[in-house]
């Protein structure tokens, strides 16, 4: 019998397809409000017009801050720039596998380069957490407990192993999708960099099993994509609030179907949770 032979898997040749990797690892940093260097920007426009390697992109920005570690003006772009690179190389690999130690090696990749007291990465936080949402009125969503995380991302995990979606209709499909992502972003297993990484997850999880992914939704409305989700996991039934989905439904309908909701960030503000003078 003749054996069959693997193909060596590539790098990315099409511009087109290397200018919208770029994009979405540079729009997911606006979740953060972050945003690249002007110098991280020219290196990429080389790697799509093929005048670098993706190699000699990463090894460059790597250098570039190594050698300015002390004297470069702004720390949020040598962050935007570090992780943009990572993902960059992540949705550019075509292999995926589905398990929570996935996430947490997404995580370790994003944030290997930057400083590893603040993220820690690729490792499960050791403490409890709040962050004041400028939607909620610096309110905080209630978080896991860290002492649950593992347990509980084992337990979605293997819930979602279970769905058969191709007995879904549309409507089922859109809302379990939206259940599992709400899931684990509300269970903020890392000390940072939570929401770009279930992003990235997300994303390589719906190309593997089949999905035609619109791409530019992580591209043009990351910073949508991440209140929808604190909106997802926010209660607060003293305001009459409730924990509400509709937005994450609204988004990943657009991904994923083709529809054309209007996602405006200013919907989503928790009007409840400001004063009537506000």
């Amino acid at each position: 019998m003749d054996e069959i032979n693997y193909d060596k898997v590539e790098d990315e040749k099409s511009p087109k397809v290397k200018q919208l990797y770029w994009s979405i690892a540079f729009g997911l940093q606006e979740v953060d409000g972050l945003k690249p260097s002007k110098y991280m920007v020219e290196l990429s426009k080389e790697h799509i017009k093929g005048e670098k390697t993706y190699q000699q992109v990463q090894d460059e920005i790597i250098s570039y801050y190594k050698k300015n570690q002390d004297n470069h003006d702004d720390d949020n772009e040598e962050e935007a720039d570090e992780v943009a690179t990572a993902i960059y190389e992540i949705l550019n690999n075509k292999s995926f596998r589905f398990d929570y130690l996935t996430l947490k090696n997404y995580h370790q990749r994003l944030f290997c380069n930057l400083n590893k007291e603040k993220y820690n990465p690729g490792a499960f936080r050791s403490y409890n957490i709040t962050k004041d949402e400028p939607i909620l009125n610096d309110d905080t969503v209630n978080y896991q407990s860290y002492d649950m995380i593992e347990e509980t991302l084992k337990y979605d995990f293997q819930e979602e192993k279970q769905q058969n979606y191709i007995d879904f209709n549309e409507k089922q499909l859109i809302e379990r999708i939206c259940e599992f992502t709400s899931r684990i972003w509300q269970v903020h297993p890392f000390q940072e960099g939570n929401t770009r990484t279930v992003a990235v997850f997300i994303q390589k999880y719906l190309i593997s099993i089949g999905f035609k992914v619109n791409n530019e939704l992580f591209k043009e409305s990351s910073k949508y994509f991440r209140n929808a989700l604190v909106r997802a996991n926010y209660m607060n039934y003293s305001k009459g609030v409730k924990a509400d989905k509709k937005y994450l439904i609204m988004f990943f309908e657009n991904l994923l179907l083709g529809k054309s909701n209007n996602l405006y960030s200013k919907d989503l503000i928790v009007h409840e949770l400001f004063d009537k003078e506000d």
